[in-house]
């Protein structure tokens, strides 16, 4: 099987937590790298951001990363792609056709992938499989009152990839639900395949990891350390976690706590500036890292250090952070959203909380902070549960959905609908 993977705004190659590069890059390139080493053959096809990587990319046996020249390399937002939709298609049209590579399948990730990939299943009459990530109308219904919206012109794009996708990937049996409450979908499209996270990689490693780590970082070895892992922007909530921290230390004044944040400013208007101005706002600037993003092999040191990592997402298709950070025996404090609850077990892994307002996370936290034996317990765990998922258990899922898609497409049968009202 040869499967063309469109994940046009963003490279799998690219590093985590800066701009648009978050979960999406990690899910894509995983999962391409298992595919491949159970004998399917991917091309991840991107556009192209610097002219010195070069064309191809061959990442390993049976995985290509091919970059697309789609308008200017620099200075385009995710904002302004869809006015590169028909460079694009084109792109990969031409590269196939140069190289006289044939498709079985195309999987498109995000709607703008989506919107590549329909055309080009109906132009080569192949199926398409479709794996939103995150959805316009989902976001706009639990996004931060300051957050911008998402447009109704997305949602109308989305909808006609639920109307024409052959097969519609999604993460949890949550995200199925929040489909049928948003879009008008037809239930027998939609495959629920897990994520995984990388389980040999990230691991609590030996007894004196945390130390290590936090002398690494540059953190004190007796505080008590929270961290939050991703892109800086109101919708993953760093904000929440600050105030939390603030309203917590009002209370305890002598609690010797202190904040990691790891990653970039992502989305418009946000700045790491603005994260600093209020963590000074709350008192708490001299007890606030911030971290660039940093490649999964320095992750782990991040989660290792910390006594808990906090997810505070306004929705979360599934929580990759989450696993991650319990794989390596740190629990996790996490919005009761999305995904979430599968990712983490309420009171064993974690706490979940509900709503977003400082008060409630800052019960939460001194709750977890102040109890060492119960803390330690759950990170154990947690370590135990992040063994649950694995790419490879997530690859083998998707290409059985893959084979069921070709299985039952016959091509040039679908009514093509093209208004997704």
């Amino acid at each position: 099987m040869h499967v063309a993977m469109i994940s046009m705004h963003t490279s799998p190659l690219d590093q985590p937590g800066w701009g648009d590069a978050g979960g999406m890059n990690v899910y894509v390139i995983n999962l391409a790298r298992q595919l491949a080493r159970r004998g399917i053959g991917v091309d991840v096809f991107t556009r192209a951001t610097r002219p010195s990587q070069g064309q191809v990319v061959g990442v390993e046996k049976n995985l290509r990363v091919i970059n697309v020249v789609a308008g200017p390399y620099e200075g385009l937002s995710k904002e302004a792609l869809p006015t590169q939709l028909a460079a694009f298609s084109g792109g990969v049209v031409q590269f196939a056709r140069e190289e006289g590579s044939s498709y079985d399948l195309i999987h498109s990730h995000y709607w703008l992938s989506g919107q590549v990939g329909w055309l080009l299943a109906d132009l080569i009459g192949v199926p398409l499989v479709h794996t939103g990530h995150t959805w316009a109308a989902v976001k706009n219904a639990y996004r931060a009152v300051t957050d911008t919206s998402e447009s109704e012109a997305r949602r109308i794009c989305e909808q006609q990839l639920v109307d024409n996708a052959d097969t519609l990937v999604v993460n949890t049996d949550d995200e199925t639900n929040e489909l049928a409450l948003h879009y008008d979908v037809d239930p027998a499209k939609i495959a629920v395949v897990t994520p995984g996270a990388d389980t040999d990689l990230f691991t609590p490693g030996t007894n004196r990891n945390t130390e290590l780590a936090r002398r690494q970082l540059g953190i004190p070895l007796r505080s008590k350390v929270v961290a939050f892992v991703g892109r800086l922007q109101e919708f993953k909530g760093p904000q929440v976690l600050l105030r939390a921290v603030g309203e917590l230390l009002r209370r305890e004044p002598a609690l010797d706590v202190r904040v990691v944040l790891c990653g970039g400013a992502s989305g418009s208007g946000a700045s790491v500036e603005a994260y600093r101005k209020l963590a000074e706002e709350e008192g708490i600037g001299g007890r606030v890292r911030f971290l660039g993003p940093r490649p999964p092999e320095e992750l782990v040191a991040v989660y290792q250090a910390a006594d808990v990592v906090a997810v505070p997402s306004y929705n979360e298709s599934f929580g990759l952070v989450a696993v991650e950070a319990q794989a390596t025996g740190t629990p996790v404090l996490a919005a009761r959203v999305g995904g979430l609850p599968l990712a983490v077990v309420e009171g064993e892994t974690g706490l979940l909380v509900t709503g977003h307002s400082e008060v409630a996370w800052a019960d939460a936290l001194a709750e977890l902070l102040d109890d060492d034996p119960r803390r330690l317990a759950m990170g154990r765990a947690a370590a135990e549960h992040a063994r649950r998922f694995s790419w490879a258990t997530s690859a083998a899922k998707l290409a059985q959905v893959y084979d069921e898609t070709l299985a039952s497409f016959v091509p040039g049968t679908a009514e093509r609908d093209p208004f997704g009202a």
